[in-house]
């Protein structure tokens, strides 16, 4: 990816799924951790739905994840967080199969979606819990299709802030998983918290890590696509880590047209919103700065109940766009000259009325502004956001 403030933009191709990784070592707790969470809420949970694979290739919609469930739901995610419920033995009997799977040990089920179940487990020789996500296979159809772009892009990835593919087994009809495990996503972590939620220190720290997995992804050619709080893990130490690779695509020049919905509702990108059949690494930046302003409000920035309200929330707060802030959008499929002009808020004001106490530096405010930017050629890049003066007017927020 170039260094440019403008992203590239890049054809899909496919990849078949090669080799898996091998284990890495479990890292150990440090003494300054976050916030500790308390008695977990119900509220500003992202509305859940699992989608068939045959709707999701002509919908085009991404799966969400179910409430109170880690982000990464089996459905096309990468590893697992949260408690799950000790199942019946008899459910669990291929976990005990002698050979294949005698490596892990049942814990418990953390939850199940349209094409598996995801456990949580032991590795018996390291004594290190992992998340073991059980797929599925249908006999005509074979390997769900996020399955093979999931571990094919697993395999490629290794960077601290994107999950590890541990190990992956097959044996008759199943294939499993086996991911590191995570006690909580960042959704689940941000609603069980009192006020005032996250630090200025949090927000800093987790900004950074995600802003580096993705620059990771981005700078090898990967789009994530579904960049949402339930699909970012945190550990015990602070460390925050991308999951949920199911959607996401292998990119290469030149340009070609990808499937209309990926991203899940709240954190799609105007341009998806406004149908057009080509985008960029763009999509995730957007995605990112949703996701800081959740940090800083503790909800989410632009909860839309369905594709016209998600727009319409965006316009009432960045005003409505024209050709003159996005040349070009006049001409999007489903771009309408008679949309309502709103003018735009004044978003920091918005933010800061709608936090409890936080308070943030002008550069954290710009820096989320160029995330925020209509037009996706002037949004600002992984890269360059990464290296904003917002991460460094004070570099001891870096580290938790």
């Amino acid at each position: 990816m170039r260094g440019g403030q403008g992203p590239d933009i890049f054809q899909s191709t496919d990849r078949q799924a090669p080799a898996v990784p091998t284990v890495d070592s479990q890292p150990q707790a440090s003494a300054e951790a976050p916030p500790q969470p308390q008695a977990e809420s119900d509220s500003n949970k992202e509305p859940s739905q699992h989608v068939k694979k045959e709707d999701q290739e002509k919908k085009g919609d991404a799966p969400q994840a179910k409430d109170g469930e880690q982000g990464l739901n089996p459905d096309d995610s990468a590893a697992a967080a949260g408690e799950g419920q000790p199942e019946e033995e008899e459910e669990y009997d291929d976990l005990a199969h002698p050979y294949d799977l005698a490596g892990y040990q049942k814990l418990s089920k953390i939850g199940e979606g349209t094409y598996g179940i995801v456990f949580k487990a032991r590795q018996k020789d390291s004594n290190k819990l992992v998340a073991l996500k059980k797929i599925r296979l249908n006999l005509h159809e074979g390997v769900p299709t996020t399955t093979i772009r999931e571990v094919a892009i697993l395999k490629e990835m290794n960077h601290e802030n994107i999950v590890k593919l541990v190990d992956m087994i097959q044996r008759d009809a199943t294939i499993y998983l086996v991911f590191d495990f995570y006690e909580v996503d960042l959704r689940k972590y941000m609603d069980t918290l009192k006020r005032p939620g996250l630090t200025a220190k949090h927000i800093k720290s987790f900004m950074h890590q995600l802003l580096r997995g993705l620059h990771y992804c981005h700078s090898h050619r990967i789009l994530h696509r579904d960049l949402k709080p339930q699909n970012l893990l945190i550990d015990s130490r602070g460390k925050l880590t991308i999951a949920d690779l199911g959607l996401s695509r292998a990119f290469s020049i030149p340009m070609r047209t990808y499937t209309h919905q990926v991203i899940t509702l709240w954190y799609r990108a105007p341009e998806i919103l406004l149908g057009s059949p080509h985008y960029s690494t763009a999509v995730d930046m957007w995605s990112v700065g949703c996701i800081m302003a959740e940090m800083i409000t503790m909800k989410p920035l632009f909860p839309g109940a369905a594709q016209i309200d998600q727009l319409f929330r965006i316009f009432r707060m960045l005003g409505t766009p024209n050709e003159t802030v996005w040349p070009g959008i006049s001409t999007l499929p489903d771009y309408n000259d008679l949309f309502p002009p709103w003018r735009a808020a004044d978003l920091r004001a918005s933010l800061e009325r709608s936090s409890t106490s936080i308070e943030l530096p002008d550069s954290a405010y710009d820096l989320l502004k160029s995330m925020l930017e209509y037009n996706p050629v002037l949004r600002i890049s992984a890269v360059k956001a990464e290296e904003h003066t917002y991460f460094y007017d004070d570099i001891t927020m870096l580290s938790l």
